[in-house]
């Protein structure tokens, strides 16, 4: 189910009988058509299993399951939107960045500190970021948001990228993820940047980043 973008913060779904798609509750401004929007207790595609992992994870964002016959546009808080395609891979994104998903993705939830070891687990507590991540697999579309827009940075055997933490947004493909630390002297006494933890990616995939260091 495609997005087409309105402008950098409002993007439109077309809504087919038969198919479903999922959005952040509050996420829709206007619609046109027979469409209807119901809670789902289950969080989205994977269960109830898939649901009570999200919940202890802190992944659980109230979701709408939107289905019928129309058109709908979504955005939330004045955050900008970005559309990324999945072609059978699995996303890695934070559950209060969706804005809305392709109802055919199978959303799960997944442990940080297995990519990456024990530095994994140090990223979640030092960036804010939890220890959980959820994923969203298979082919579809999924709208995602942001402070400030956007850039894909492509990740290649060999050519790892280095992302601040705080503008991490998302990555998909066969990636490793571990955090670095380049503490010195003022970053000890806080007279440092901020910059002093980096997420380095690895391995064959993208990664997203936002142009902020401002948490949804």
């Amino acid at each position: 189910m495609p997005f087409r973008e309105i402008n950098s913060k409002m993007v439109e779904a077309t809504v087919i009988p038969g198919q479903k798609m999922f959005s952040q509750r509050g996420a829709m401004l206007a619609y046109r058509g027979e469409v209807a929007f119901t809670p789902n207790i289950q969080g989205g595609q994977g269960g109830m299993m898939s649901m009570i992992g999200r919940r202890l994870a802190n992944e659980a964002t109230p979701l709408m399951t939107v289905e019928g016959n129309g058109t709908v546009m979504f955005g939330h808080g004045g955050h900008h939107i970005h559309v990324i395609n999945l072609s059978g891979d699995t996303l890695y994104v934070e559950a209060d960045r969706l804005l809305a998903f392709d109802g055919t993705l199978q959303q799960g939830t997944m442990f940080m500190g297995s990519q990456g070891g024990v530095m994994g687990m140090v990223r979640g507590q030092v960036t804010g970021q939890g220890l959980f991540t959820t994923t969203l697999q298979g082919h579809g579309a999924v709208a995602v948001m942001a402070h400030g827009g956007v850039i894909e940075l492509p990740i290649a055997p060999g050519r790892d990228v280095h992302v601040d933490p705080q503008a991490y947004v998302a990555h998909h493909g066969d990636v490793r993820n571990k955090l670095s630390t380049a503490l010195g002297w003022r970053e000890m006494v806080g007279r440092g940047s901020g910059e002093g933890f980096q997420l380095q990616l690895s391995g064959n995939g993208a990664v997203y980043v936002q142009a902020s260091e401002e948490k949804l």
